[in-house]
């Protein structure tokens, strides 16, 4: 057991110093755990790994003692188009001089007793990063490349116990360590109460905190259903872009909740999980306000200054499992997310374009010996543009950007792979 602890808190340390993550539903990972990944994340009611109490705290309790070490490989390609403006002609430009990013992850399950069982999952919640060698507003007064850098690391210590037969809830207080940097956006900084807070500063970090609790019930021997909620995680503020964000760089993660059922199909071997999941980005000024709150005299950074315009973004996955041998599962997935970017929120919305929509995964396990297995995971998350409908204020600063519209574009590609340990 000392051996297990110095190895957890060797990957802890670890996996702190390479936080980044997907970005597929809004700014939200798509799932956690390389099985569940490819099963669209579908894994509400379904939990086959560790990393399933980052989705229902209730898994720890079902699950056997195991630990999981995950890895991907992320690859995002970002484009932004600039029509019909009065500060220059119409351009397309690349978000992509980052280009791709390994992203690592593990956690932990470990029975107290028979009704009650503890884990810790270390993951990358969400993120966005973006990197623009063409200023997309350089037209307007910015130098230099243009982009954010946003990562969210948590790490969440989980409780679970077993209340009556085939029934659990568990609870994660989940701890969140945020990183934030931007640059070239300085062209904003006539529009902001602080101006000198608002691009080029540097990283910033901000610690938070929040709660997840899940219930988990097998109500007949094919059907289980499951339920889990996520507050929002209270965050710092992050203090070198006051300027930046609403509320003097406020910036919590937003709060979520998910329903699932999972269900033993009459085809032996197969599995099917259903979820519904809801972000609720609204609860956060400097993701939800309006842009256009900037031309009606609220300044970036403001108490209820402008934002990124996101509404709340809806979820719905179907995963399939299926089990080939004793040795063998293969599964896949796919998942909708209703487009939270209106058409109207596209211009500030080039440093962040979560705009997926579809997503189709695969994957498979291979039970390499009695408690050890590999899994791998492969998501293509189709591209999808959103253009802009008035989404670039008319005028001239300080009232307005010259009017037109911008386009955003994203699409994903992930691979992955896990190694599983029951002990």
């Amino acid at each position: 057991m000392r051996r297990l602890s110095a190895l957890l808190a060797g990957l802890s340390l670890t996996l702190a110093a390479a936080a980044p993550a997907e970005a597929t539903e809004g700014y939200f990972e798509h799932g956690y755990g390389t099985q569940a990944k490819g099963m669209a994340g579908a894994n509400l009611a379904y939990p086959t790994d560790s990393l399933a109490i980052a989705t229902n705290p209730a898994s720890a309790v079902v699950l056997e003692d195991r630990l999981d070490i995950d890895a991907d490989y992320f690859i995002p390609f970002r484009h932004a188009s600039i029509t019909g403006n009065a500060f220059g002609g119409d351009q397309t430009y690349s978000g992509n001089n980052s280009k791709a990013f390994v992203i690592p992850e593990f956690g932990v399950i470990h029975h107290l007793s028979e009704t009650w069982a503890a884990g810790f999952a270390v993951y990358g919640n969400g993120g966005m990063d973006t990197a623009y060698a063409t200023n997309p507003y350089g037209r307007f007064g910015a130098t230099g490349k243009a982009g954010v850098d946003l990562q969210q690391l948590f790490l969440s210590p989980t409780l679970a116990y077993r209340f009556a037969r085939n029934q659990s809830i568990g609870l994660s207080v989940n701890v969140v360590d945020q990183l934030f940097k931007a640059q070239g956006i300085g062209a904003f900084g006539g529009f902001s109460g602080s101006p000198q807070s608002v691009s080029d500063t540097g990283r910033d970090s901000a610690f938070g905190a929040g709660v997840r609790v899940g219930w988990q019930g097998r109500l007949v021997p094919w059907l289980t259903l499951a339920a889990a909620w996520q507050s929002k995680t209270y965050s710092e503020k992050f203090d070198k872009y006051k300027g930046l964000f609403a509320q003097a760089g406020a910036f919590d993660v937003p709060a979520t909740w998910g329903v699932g059922a999972a269900i033993k199909t009459p085809l032996p071997g197969l599995d099917v999980s259903l979820e519904v999941r809801q972000i609720l980005y609204s609860g956060v000024p400097s993701i939800a306000n309006s842009f256009q709150r900037l031309v009606a005299g609220q300044p970036l950074g403001g108490g209820d200054g402008p934002g990124f315009g996101w509404k709340d973004a809806t979820i719905e996955k179907i995963g399939l499992n299926y089990r080939l041998s004793p040795d063998w599962q293969v599964r896949a997935g796919y998942a909708h997310t209703a487009q939270p970017i209106p058409a109207g929120q596209t211009f500030l919305n080039i440093l962040a374009p979560g705009v997926i929509e579809h997503e189709v995964t695969a994957g498979a396990t291979w039970q390499m010996a009695p408690h050890q297995e590999i899994s791998v995971y492969a998501l293509y998350a189709l591209p999808n543009t959103v253009h802009g409908a008035g989404s670039i204020p008319g005028g001239f600063p300080p009232a307005g950007f010259g009017g037109g519209n911008a386009a955003i574009t994203l699409s994903e590609l992930s691979v992955g792979v896990g190694y599983g340990w029951r002990f």
